[in-house]
Protein backbone atom coordinates (compact mmCIF):
# COMPACT_ATOMS: atom_id res chain seq x y z
CA UNK A 1 0.00 0.00 0.00
CA UNK A 2 3.03 2.42 0.70
CA UNK A 3 4.06 2.45 -2.64
CA UNK A 4 0.60 3.65 -3.91
CA UNK A 5 -0.01 6.43 -1.29
CA UNK A 6 1.97 8.96 -3.55
CA UNK A 7 -0.39 8.18 -6.14
CA UNK A 8 -3.32 9.22 -3.83
CA UNK A 9 -1.84 12.46 -2.97
CA UNK A 10 -1.57 13.04 -7.30
CA UNK A 11 -5.25 11.94 -7.72
CA UNK A 12 -6.63 14.32 -5.00
CA UNK A 13 -4.72 17.50 -6.60
CA UNK A 14 -5.70 16.63 -10.16
CA UNK A 15 -9.49 17.66 -9.53
CA UNK A 16 -8.88 20.77 -7.67
CA UNK A 17 -8.58 24.39 -9.01
CA UNK A 18 -5.47 25.19 -11.05
CA UNK A 19 -3.30 27.76 -9.68
CA UNK A 20 -1.54 28.26 -12.64
CA UNK A 21 -1.61 31.02 -15.27
CA UNK A 22 -0.97 31.73 -18.99
CA UNK A 23 2.11 33.46 -18.40
CA UNK A 24 3.08 36.00 -19.53
CA UNK A 25 -0.05 36.32 -21.24
CA UNK A 26 -1.67 36.40 -18.41
CA UNK A 27 -0.09 38.10 -15.50
CA UNK A 28 -1.86 38.20 -11.18
CA UNK A 29 -3.28 40.73 -10.66
CA UNK A 30 -0.23 42.27 -7.40
CA UNK A 31 -0.89 43.50 -3.81
CA UNK A 32 -0.83 47.34 -3.88
CA UNK A 33 2.44 47.57 -1.71
CA UNK A 34 3.96 45.06 -4.03
CA UNK A 35 8.07 45.90 -4.07
CA UNK A 36 9.61 45.57 -7.31
CA UNK A 37 11.96 47.77 -9.26
CA UNK A 38 13.31 51.12 -7.82
CA UNK A 39 12.30 54.51 -8.95
CA UNK A 40 13.97 58.06 -8.06
CA UNK A 41 11.69 60.71 -7.53
CA UNK A 42 11.77 64.42 -8.38
CA UNK A 43 9.80 67.82 -6.95
CA UNK A 44 7.27 69.32 -9.06
CA UNK A 45 9.60 71.83 -10.34
CA UNK A 46 11.85 68.79 -11.91
CA UNK A 47 14.51 69.34 -8.85
CA UNK A 48 15.93 65.09 -7.80
CA UNK A 49 14.70 64.52 -4.39
CA UNK A 50 17.98 62.55 -3.29
CA UNK A 51 20.50 64.62 -1.27
CA UNK A 52 22.95 62.11 -1.48
CA UNK A 53 23.21 61.39 2.09
CA UNK A 54 24.02 57.46 1.15
CA UNK A 55 21.04 56.50 4.59
CA UNK A 56 19.74 54.02 1.78
CA UNK A 57 23.09 52.38 1.07
CA UNK A 58 24.47 52.53 4.76
CA UNK A 59 20.77 50.04 6.08
CA UNK A 60 20.65 47.60 2.56
CA UNK A 61 21.29 44.28 4.06
CA UNK A 62 22.40 43.09 1.12
CA UNK A 63 25.14 45.84 -0.03
CA UNK A 64 23.39 46.99 -3.34
CA UNK A 65 23.22 50.35 -3.17
CA UNK A 66 25.95 52.66 -4.21
CA UNK A 67 25.49 56.48 -3.88
CA UNK A 68 28.12 59.25 -4.01
CA UNK A 69 26.91 63.05 -3.17
CA UNK A 70 28.06 65.73 -3.95
CA UNK A 71 28.11 69.73 -3.93
CA UNK A 72 25.08 71.26 -5.54
CA UNK A 73 26.34 73.93 -8.28
CA UNK A 74 25.74 77.46 -7.19
CA UNK A 75 24.36 78.33 -10.99
CA UNK A 76 22.53 75.36 -11.55
CA UNK A 77 21.37 73.29 -8.73
CA UNK A 78 20.35 69.61 -8.98
CA UNK A 79 18.15 69.35 -5.52
CA UNK A 80 17.02 72.11 -3.28
CA UNK A 81 19.27 71.05 -0.44
CA UNK A 82 23.38 72.10 -0.26
CA UNK A 83 24.34 68.40 -2.02
CA UNK A 84 22.51 65.57 -4.46
CA UNK A 85 23.29 62.12 -5.68
CA UNK A 86 25.92 62.53 -8.27
CA UNK A 87 26.52 58.59 -8.77
CA UNK A 88 23.52 56.63 -7.48
CA UNK A 89 23.88 52.47 -9.18
CA UNK A 90 21.78 49.44 -7.32
CA UNK A 91 22.95 46.28 -8.55
CA UNK A 92 19.81 43.72 -8.78
CA UNK A 93 21.86 40.83 -8.78
CA UNK A 94 22.10 41.40 -5.09
CA UNK A 95 18.85 43.28 -4.55
CA UNK A 96 16.50 41.32 -2.12
CA UNK A 97 13.54 44.41 -2.74
CA UNK A 98 13.24 44.65 1.48
CA UNK A 99 12.35 48.22 0.81
CA UNK A 100 14.34 49.04 3.81
CA UNK A 101 16.02 52.05 1.69
CA UNK A 102 12.84 53.55 1.22
CA UNK A 103 11.93 53.54 4.85
CA UNK A 104 15.19 55.09 5.65
CA UNK A 105 15.16 58.01 2.89
CA UNK A 106 14.59 61.36 4.62
CA UNK A 107 13.33 62.43 1.52
CA UNK A 108 11.45 60.19 -0.36
CA UNK A 109 13.43 60.22 -3.24
CA UNK A 110 13.25 56.65 -3.83
CA UNK A 111 10.23 54.58 -4.02
CA UNK A 112 9.19 50.88 -5.33
CA UNK A 113 7.51 50.05 -8.13
CA UNK A 114 5.30 46.79 -8.81
CA UNK A 115 7.94 45.59 -11.23
CA UNK A 116 9.50 42.28 -10.80
CA UNK A 117 9.60 40.84 -14.58
CA UNK A 118 13.13 41.38 -15.84
CA UNK A 119 15.99 39.68 -16.95
CA UNK A 120 19.13 40.75 -19.06
CA UNK A 121 21.68 38.64 -21.10
CA UNK A 122 24.46 41.09 -20.16
CA UNK A 123 25.49 41.71 -16.59
CA UNK A 124 26.36 45.38 -17.10
CA UNK A 125 22.70 45.47 -17.22
CA UNK A 126 21.60 44.66 -13.82
CA UNK A 127 23.21 47.35 -12.29
CA UNK A 128 20.80 50.19 -12.71
CA UNK A 129 22.08 53.63 -13.01
CA UNK A 130 21.12 57.08 -12.18
CA UNK A 131 20.02 57.88 -15.49
CA UNK A 132 17.54 54.58 -15.39
CA UNK A 133 16.45 55.27 -12.00
CA UNK A 134 14.96 58.73 -12.32
CA UNK A 135 11.61 59.18 -12.89
CA UNK A 136 10.66 60.90 -16.36
CA UNK A 137 8.91 64.25 -17.15
CA UNK A 138 5.59 62.56 -16.10
CA UNK A 139 6.48 61.04 -13.22
CA UNK A 140 6.52 57.37 -14.45
CA UNK A 141 10.02 55.10 -14.81
CA UNK A 142 11.98 55.27 -17.67
CA UNK A 143 11.41 51.55 -19.22
CA UNK A 144 14.42 49.36 -20.47
CA UNK A 145 14.16 46.75 -23.07
CA UNK A 146 14.85 43.92 -20.80
CA UNK A 147 11.75 45.13 -18.57
CA UNK A 148 8.31 43.04 -18.90
CA UNK A 149 6.08 46.19 -17.85
CA UNK A 150 1.88 45.15 -17.41
CA UNK A 151 -0.37 47.43 -16.69
CA UNK A 152 -0.52 49.27 -13.86
CA UNK A 153 2.92 48.44 -12.14
CA UNK A 154 4.31 52.27 -13.44
CA UNK A 155 1.20 53.64 -11.35
CA UNK A 156 1.19 54.32 -7.07
CA UNK A 157 5.27 54.19 -6.88
CA UNK A 158 4.87 54.70 -3.30
CA UNK A 159 1.58 53.89 -1.34
CA UNK A 160 1.94 55.38 1.46
CA UNK A 161 0.06 54.85 4.31
CA UNK A 162 -1.73 58.23 5.17
CA UNK A 163 -3.28 57.30 8.82
CA UNK A 164 -5.66 54.37 10.18
CA UNK A 165 -6.75 56.53 13.18
CA UNK A 166 -6.86 60.07 12.68
CA UNK A 167 -6.49 62.68 16.12
CA UNK A 168 -7.41 59.09 18.06
CA UNK A 169 -10.66 58.92 17.14
CA UNK A 170 -11.79 55.35 17.62
CA UNK A 171 -14.32 54.79 14.53
CA UNK A 172 -11.06 55.22 11.89
CA UNK A 173 -9.44 52.17 13.47
CA UNK A 174 -8.58 49.89 10.86
CA UNK A 175 -9.40 52.23 7.86
CA UNK A 176 -6.27 52.80 5.68
CA UNK A 177 -6.01 55.86 3.51
CA UNK A 178 -3.18 56.26 1.33
CA UNK A 179 -0.80 59.43 0.52
CA UNK A 180 -0.41 61.44 -2.58
CA UNK A 181 1.36 59.01 -5.54
CA UNK A 182 5.30 60.16 -5.80
CA UNK A 183 7.25 60.55 -9.27
CA UNK A 184 7.11 63.55 -10.77
CA UNK A 185 5.59 66.14 -7.82
CA UNK A 186 3.05 64.26 -5.94
CA UNK A 187 -0.31 62.40 -8.22
CA UNK A 188 -3.71 62.32 -6.78
CA UNK A 189 -3.60 60.73 -3.40
CA UNK A 190 -6.32 58.08 -2.06
CA UNK A 191 -9.53 59.75 -0.56
CA UNK A 192 -9.24 61.59 2.74
CA UNK A 193 -11.31 60.56 5.86
CA UNK A 194 -13.63 62.86 5.08
CA UNK A 195 -14.08 62.32 1.50
CA UNK A 196 -14.94 58.49 2.87
CA UNK A 197 -17.71 60.38 5.70
CA UNK A 198 -19.16 61.89 2.97
CA UNK A 199 -18.38 65.09 4.40
CA UNK A 200 -16.60 68.47 4.32
CA UNK A 201 -13.00 68.96 5.20
CA UNK A 202 -12.17 70.58 8.47
CA UNK A 203 -9.00 72.74 8.36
Amino acid sequence: MGRFSGFLVTARQMFKPRLTTEYPEQVREYPARRHGRHVLNRYEDGMEKCIGCELCAGICPARCIYVRGADNPPDDPVSPGERYGFVYEINYLRCIHCDLCVEACPTEAITETKLFEFSWNNRNDSIYTKDQLLVDDDGHPRKQPWEAWAPGQDENLSEWVRATSPSGMAEYEGRVSWSGDLGHGVRDPGPTQAELDGREEID
